[in-house]
């Protein structure tokens, strides 16, 4: 047997970052600000409906699509919340979380040599799903924003000013990166890492080049509910889009679910017969009592959506004027679980370092924003933390953070 049995175009791929950050978060006791999972349950009412399925024999296969009242309340929530109709029979798929959605339709879309646009900093499911569709990957680089003024620790006297602008699509620079094999847009909005909304203009320009360019665009929408400033705004809805489009979520992160992976993909019948044919040979159905639970979630009032929303804001908030008090430059981020910092201030030019370094150094976990980019040298001291924990534990991860500058929050310095 060869020494390298793994196929070449997947070597470079190791274990994922999140992994190897919540490991060492675990060894060493530290507060997990890395990889996004709550800790907090999904509404009751959930719970109970998952467990009533359980109960009531639903623990076999469930249809390869989705059980069909899981389909009809995706369709409902698409038509209720962003306009758009979908038939749950023929343009609606369950799927294990949004990965495999996503895998999915990139596998059924893609052939060999054929390219696939990613706007960078990338989810790192993203190449790897490309690298097993034997196509090519593309990167757009998204442009960083101007990190806020580094407030003074020392004295305590300058006022934090976390940086609120965002990070930019360049759609020229998009535009400029189709090509004659371009097959495939993935476009991420609301953006993991960065925690970044696209616009309503910056998404009609970008569907306009996807016209232009006869591209398909799959999309990861999973914070779409953990919008905080701006508004979500699916590409689907803009003209000429709703027909290239897989529009793929998940009620992970909207209702603190995320180890029940149950996600879903949107398009029209073409694009989900053909995501369907290759989804039925990865994990062909599965989480039968889950998808009950979360046809019951997708049917809650406008009351929970809001709530979901209202407390990861003021988690945010908690935790950008954190970071910001104990001398970190911060992004207040638009949506998501996650705010980026840069740790220069802690004594460290390489966020990855940091992280490696943390959880045994001072007891915190966060993630490099390196993992998320090829060229790390515009994001080298950036570093990833997460939002969704509980306001105690965010506390505590500032505090640890704190005591690398000598500043304990809350209390004025001498």
């Amino acid at each position: 047997m060869s020494p390298q049995p793994l196929v070449p175009r997947m070597r470079g791929f190791g274990t994922t970052i999140f992994d190897e950050m919540s490991k060492l978060a675990r060894d060493n006791d530290a507060v997990n600000l890395g990889q996004g999972f709550p800790d907090t349950s999904p509404p009751a009412a959930v719970l109970r409906a998952a467990q009533q399925a359980m109960d009531a024999g639903e623990n076999q296969y469930p249809p390869g699509p989705g059980i069909p009242s899981l389909r009809r309340a995706v369709a409902e929530h698409q038509q209720r919340f962003h306009g758009l109709g979908y038939d749950p029979d023929t343009e609606v798929t369950v799927t294990f979380g949004a990965t495999e959605a996503l895998a999915s339709s990139i596998l059924a879309l893609c052939d060999a040599g054929d390219e696939v646009l990613v706007l960078e900093p990338a989810y790192d499911s993203y190449p790897a799903v490309i690298a097993l569709a034997g196509a090519v990957e593309r990167r757009v680089p998204l442009e960083p924003p101007a990190m806020g003024e580094t407030p003074t620790p020392a004295t305590g006297t300058a006022t934090p000013t976390p940086a609120s602008t965002g990070w930019r699509l360049d759609v020229d620079r998009l535009a400029a990166a189709v090509g004659p094999r371009t097959r495939v847009l993935v476009l991420n909005t609301p953006h993991n890492p960065t925690g970044t909304v696209l616009d309503a203009d910056t998404l009609q320009a970008v569907a306009e080049v996807c016209v232009e360019h006869d591209l398909t665009v799959i999309t990861d929408e999973v914070y779409e509910h953990l919008v905080y400033d701006g508004v979500h705004t699916p590409i689907a809805t803009f003209p000429g889009m709703r027909e290239r489009t897989v529009t793929i979520s998940s009620a992970g992160k909207t209702f603190s679910c995320t180890g029940w992976k149950v996600g879903w993909a949107c398009a029209p019948g073409e694009l989900t017969t053909a995501l369907r044919t290759t989804k039925q040979f990865l994990s062909y159905a599965g989480g039968a009592p889950l998808q009950h639970g979360i046809a019951t979630a997708l049917g809650l009032g406008d009351d929970v959506y809001a709530e979901v929303a209202d407390v990861h804001r003021q988690r945010r908030d908690l935790l950008v004027d954190g970071l910001a008090g104990v001398g970190l430059p911060v992004t207040r981020s638009a949506a998501t679980y996650f705010v980026t910092a840069d740790v220069t201030p802690l004594g460290f030019d390489d966020g990855e370092a940091f992280c490696r370094w943390a959880p045994e150094g001072i007891g915190v976990a966060a993630v490099p924003v390196s993992a998320f980019v090829r060229d790390a040298e515009a994001v080298r001291s950036l570093v990833r933390f997460a939002v969704c924990k509980r306001d105690e534990v965010l506390r505590e991860g500032v505090r640890r953070l704190g005591t690398l500058v000598g500043v304990v929050p809350g209390e004025e310095s001498a």
